[in-house]
């Protein structure tokens, strides 16, 4: 009897995946003070934005304070006024043609209206060997 209670104690050693599972929930400091990328505190921010009932799980795992949060707010509200600041309602002003683009497409506006100018010639000339010579009729 007393074998069949050893054999239904879970196993001391570890599977892959538990050892995964443990990594993952602990969390490691360190004395050095991490450098967040711009990109990773935009997310941090949406992430927060998305569940404001699990931000408190997200500044934890992140290792933030909330004033941390809000001054990564500030500056996202900051930088989305000042580009909507400069989008102005109306028509968008054209985009400036470099000259040697402009050059080269007035050579060949020229070119285009040589030919053009040439087969409308040559369409005439068919037209009166079609009618049989003559333009009176």
């Amino acid at each position: 009897m007393s074998r069949m209670k050893k054999e239904n104690l879970p196993s001391p050693v570890l599977t892959f995946e538990e050892i995964e599972k443990t990594k993952a929930l602990s969390v490691i400091r360190s004395s050095k003070r991490r450098r967040l990328t711009a990109e990773r505190k935009l997310s941090i921010f949406l992430e927060a934005c998305r569940s404001p009932g699990r931000m408190g799980e997200i500044l934890r795992r992140e290792g933030l304070y909330r004033t941390d949060l809000a001054r990564i707010r500030a500056v996202v509200e900051e930088g989305a006024l000042s580009a909507l600041r400069t989008v102005r309602p109306g028509r968008k002003s054209k985009a400036e043609v470099p000259a040697e683009i402009h050059e080269a497409l007035l050579r060949e506006k020229e070119a285009m209206e040589k030919a053009l100018a040439s087969l409308a010639m040559e369409n005439q000339a068919l037209k009166k060997a079609w009618r049989g010579g003559t333009g009176d009729r």
